[in-house]
């Protein structure tokens, strides 16, 4: 069983969350809502919601997390060269925070496989919010006007959680990736959460540590000076 929070609940500890061996690793707390008071007291505590249309909003502190040390973003040969010639054509734009909800809407969009996303109406009500007060931000490529590719996440002092990111042309998306990762760590942020393990997270260099190592690093990292002006900054390719 996992605790019911109602409004005025606070998050319980995450080290209360469920287990492998419980049928839902990670999984915390049920309910409460996506107010930008409760996404930003989620992500300074390791926590973020997770859930599908019509399940009640969950709350999640996976262990362990994925992370991206910024250090180590793996920048390949062949991204490297679609890098350096998008710079050279003028179609081609980089910017950040100009069309963050409908970064949010695109990453929405059912996948080419059929399947849809969990960023529900909801969801992106919610980050809406927290990126008109300054939280949450977007890297979007650009193509002739259009937004081709982005990224988004949550930003809290000098710590970044990475949310989604879509891609309407090849490599868009993994563009956007290379230019927010380039300016956070340009910026002194050392670490991005991916939050879940995949092989395309891996191949980008991040890792998973452990949920203590984790909230250990962000404990520091939130308390930070936030960044206060968001715009990209040149790939050396």
């Amino acid at each position: 069983m996992i605790p019911w929070l109602e409004i005025d609940t606070p998050f319980p500890d995450v080290a209360n969350a469920l287990t492998e061996e419980q049928g839902a690793a990670g999984l915390l707390a049920a309910g409460a809502d996506l107010s930008a008071a409760r996404l930003l007291d989620a992500y300074r505590h390791g926590i973020f919601p997770w859930f599908s249309e019509g399940q009640p909003i969950l709350w999640w502190s996976t262990n362990p997390r994925m992370v991206l040390m910024t250090e180590d973003f793996k920048l390949s040969d062949s991204l490297r060269k679609t890098i350096k010639k998008r710079a050279l054509d003028i179609r081609w734009e980089i910017k950040f925070d100009s069309a963050f909800e409908a970064v949010m809407h695109a990453c929405a969009a059912p996948r080419r496989d059929g399947t849809g996303t969990w960023i529900s109406e909801d969801i992106i009500a919610g980050y809406c919010a927290l990126h008109l007060a300054g939280y949450a931000h977007s890297s979007e490529v650009w193509l002739d006007g259009q937004l081709v590719g982005g990224a988004y996440g949550v930003c809290i002092g000098r710590m970044f959680y990475g949310e989604s990111m879509f891609a309407r042309v090849t490599d868009a998306s993994k563009i956007a990736m290379a230019y927010l990762v380039y300016f956070l760590r340009a910026n002194g942020v050392g670490m991005i959460d991916c939050q879940q393990e995949t092989a395309h997270l891996a191949s980008l260099g991040a890792r998973p540590i452990s949920r203590d190592n984790f909230i250990q690093k962000i404990e520091l990292a939130v308390t930070l000076p936030g960044i206060t002006k968001w715009k990209p900054v040149s790939i050396n390719v």
